[in-house]
């Protein structure tokens, strides 16, 4: 019976460590992570293998790693020269991915931090790079999808080959200092009101063209029928109209023969 006590604090200690060693053995990998091993006694980090999602056991001396693997974005400001060496300011997003069977790879070359080892520096580069292609203006106005696409280009040569795949760029703002922004915005109404104009101009030279048409096409349409109206069918005419006349029930008073060219005249309308 004495024993017990002495035999009580070793089983205790044995569990203390069992209980340890289980804990620090598992490892749980959330939804849209992966992970790698860590081996302490060994290489380092295990490029043959990713773990998904979900528990894990692992040896008690290594660490399980665990990193993003879905798509992810980051945002940033960055500093850069246009065409003329005027410095403007480009706010943007990046959306990026590890290749999931390469996370190891990219660990290991790249290390954990691997957005600001690898990624920011590609970037930035690019940005740079498309960025000083350009004048203000076509950076403010209408060059911003040309450029979106020029800088994801250029961070996908940078990035070939290094585990880290770009999906987008997305450039949502370009700060022009004050006095060049207001002077392009100026300059952007002017051509605006300038196209206004041209467009009233066509548009009133059309309407023109199109009454000149009308009185032309009244004109020949007249020459037609003046020429087509010989005497012989205006009597005929006067006849049939005289005719319809006299058959109404207005009262009238009819000479017949007294008109010029034998036509009748008609005298009272009531």
């Amino acid at each position: 019976m004495d024993k017990l006590p002495k035999l009580g604090v070793p089983v205790i200690i044995g569990i203390v460590v069992v209980i340890f060693l289980i804990i620090k053995s598992a490892v749980t990998i959330g939804p849209g992570e992966g992970g790698v091993i860590f081996e302490r006694l060994g290489n380092g980090i295990n490029t043959d293998k990713t773990y998904g999602e979900g528990f894990h056991i692992v040896a008690p001396w290594n660490d399980m790693i665990v990193r993003k693997v879905r798509q992810q974005s980051i945002s940033d400001q960055m500093n850069v020269l246009s065409v003329n060496g005027l410095e403007v300011k480009v706010n943007g997003t990046i959306w990026y991915e590890p290749e999931y069977s390469k996370l190891g790879l990219l660990i290991k070359t790249k290390g954990e931090d691997y957005e600001r080892e690898l990624l920011d520096p590609a970037v930035n580069a690019a940005a740079r790079s498309v960025v000083g292609r350009y004048t203000p203006e076509q950076l403010y106005s209408s060059k911003r999808d040309l450029i979106e696409q020029e800088i994801l280009d250029e961070v996908t040569k940078l990035l070939e080959g290094q585990y880290l795949n770009v999906k987008r760029v997305l450039v949502e703002d370009v700060q022009l200092p004050p006095t060049i922004r207001q002077a392009i915005e100026r300059k952007l109404k002017q051509e605006q009101e300038s196209l206004e104009y041209e467009f009233r101009l066509v548009t009133a030279s059309k309407e023109a063209d199109k009454q000149r048409i009308e009185a032309q096409g009244k004109a020949d349409a007249n020459k037609i029928l003046s020429a087509s109206l010989t005497d012989k069918i205006l009597q005929d005419k006067g006849i049939e109209a005289t005719v319809k006349l006299s058959e109404s029930n207005n009262s009238k008073v009819i000479v017949i023969g007294s008109g010029d060219s034998g036509m009748p005249i008609i005298l009272g309308n009531q």
